[in-house]
């Protein structure tokens, strides 16, 4: 299944407008990038809490990590960084957390307001290696931009 970026960009600002409450807006664009494509098995965020720690906020799959520290795993890294992690192997990630011991390959975009303020991760999970492309990466980076940065 090729995703409709253009089309999945269009319904999520269509859903979005006018809302203010983060956690809405990320419980929609979760739900919305998670039924896009059958390559994405756990879709959703994790939102900075405290300094250099994140904690799980709307998602769609299977349980998700609660909490990770900025130091540990692909979105500790992406948060600690604040740039987007594109692993097509986690197994080759050093210090990979598996939240689910299926998972495969994993895209994680920092989030952040319209401030410049991180606010949290977009984490993407798949069960098929090297699932996600930087076509992928660059069009939720500006659907994430777009809901986000209002």
């Amino acid at each position: 299944m090729t995703i409709n970026y253009t089309f999945l960009a269009k319904t999520i600002a269509a859903l979005t407008t006018g809302e203010t409450d983060e956690v809405a807006l990320m419980a929609t664009v979760a739900c919305e990038v998670h039924f896009s494509d059958d390559r994405f098995d756990w879709t959703g965020f994790y939102r900075v809490t405290a300094p250099d720690l994140l904690k799980i906020g709307p998602y769609q799959g299977g349980h998700g990590c609660l909490q990770i520290p900025f130091s540990r795993g692909v979105c500790g890294a992406a948060a600690r960084t604040g740039e987007v992690q594109l692993v097509a192997d986690v197994d080759a990630f050093a210090g990979h957390i598996a939240c689910a011991s299926s998972t495969r390959s994993e895209l994680v975009l920092p989030v952040f307001n319209g401030l410049g303020t991180l606010i949290g991760v977009f984490d993407i999970d798949s069960n098929l290696p090297n699932a996600f492309s930087q076509q992928d990466a660059d069009a939720l980076a500006a659907i994430l931009s777009e809901v986000f940065s209002r």
